[in-house]
């Protein structure tokens, strides 16, 4: 396969999970300002997902509306969602011959709705739940058809890198920010504030199946960073990507294969080796950003020795 094809089909999936993770983040987000109206503050939700100044921030943090048109339609903000569908539309359109129609025509149909002028006068003057539901089906309509029509080939390994790696990144960086928020005390937040953490990550129903003591910060901790069964843990994404990675052993790239390989097998030895306690001792701060830099080494050692990147 060409670098260049591997690169947009990468590009392309990273994208469609950072749109995913963002309208989830969003619509769990607004129902829960909607309980607080006057205190409730977006201002993890920015720090996560955009590039804004502190003071800019500021300005729009309590104001709901302002912060989704700003993270759904604002084409100046280029970490909006209608700017990251398109660059994901924008790189299926270039490997059209290596993705199927059924693919395309999903992303395609996401691209215009996200991009309708009606979509700035719904989430303005209509319940945004609704609206952003349906931007999220839509999401799921890909991943849905993506995983049904796909061959299992080079192609498909690229898909799955890029969606895990994007999705190791998110849960960490979320987990570090709301975590932050509380000074990294973690005998601060109540039921509330976890509660609608595992819902904005999709993990709330599986929080209750496996911890019956109630909402602890040590248990949201081990859940999203350490359970293998979690699709969206840190962990569950770093095996994923091993898995997919290994696929392209072969004689061909030998050197790239082992310098990639071994990074990723030794963020995925650190990860399943560390417990809740041993990752507090080292700092839930400096362990989250250590592997966030790890999962950026190992996309820039993808980029170099796949993509034909200097």
């Amino acid at each position: 396969m060409l670098s260049r094809v591997a690169d947009s089909l990468y590009w392309m999936s990273r994208y469609m999970e950072r749109a995913d993770g963002i309208l989830r983040m969003l619509k769990i987000n607004y129902a829960s300002s909607q309980d607080d109206i006057n205190e409730f503050s977006w201002k993890s939700v920015l720090r996560i997902f955009t590039y804004l100044e502190e003071e800019q921030a500021n300005a729009i943090a309590h104001h709901s509306r302002a912060v989704l048109q700003y993270m759904v339609t604002d084409k100046e903000n280029p970490n909006s969602v209608v700017n990251i569908v398109t660059h994901a539309r924008e790189n299926a359109r270039s490997v059209q011959d290596h993705i199927t129609k059924e693919v395309w025509q999903c992303l395609n149909d996401f691209y215009h709705t996200v991009r309708t002028d009606q979509l700035i006068q719904w989430l303005d003057k209509d319940d945004p739940v609704t609206v952003l539901d349906v931007l999220i089906k839509q999401g799921m309509l890909y991943y849905g058809t993506a995983d049904i029509t796909m061959a299992r080939g080079e192609g498909y390994n690229f898909l799955n890198i890029g969606k895990f790696l994007e999705r190791g990144v998110q849960s960490a960086d979320i987990l570090d920010v709301k975590f932050r928020d509380l000074d990294y005390d973690l005998s601060k937040a109540d039921t509330i504030y976890w509660k609608y953490m595992l819902l904005s990550i999709s993990g709330y129903e599986l929080y209750l199946k496996t911890y019956r003591s109630g909402f602890e910060a040590k248990n949201v901790v081990e859940q999203i960073v350490l359970n293998v069964d979690f699709p969206r843990s840190v962990l569950y994404s770093i095996n994923q990507l091993h898995r997919y990675f290994e696929r392209f052993k072969s004689e061909k790239n030998e050197e790239g294969y082992q310098k990639i390989n071994f990074l990723i097998g030794k963020l995925k030895s650190k990860v399943k080796y560390s417990t809740v306690d041993s990752i507090l001792k080292e700092g839930l701060h400096t362990y989250l950003s250590g592997i966030k830099e790890s999962l950026y080494e190992v996309a820039n050692a993808l980029n170099q020795n796949y993509f034909a990147y200097t």
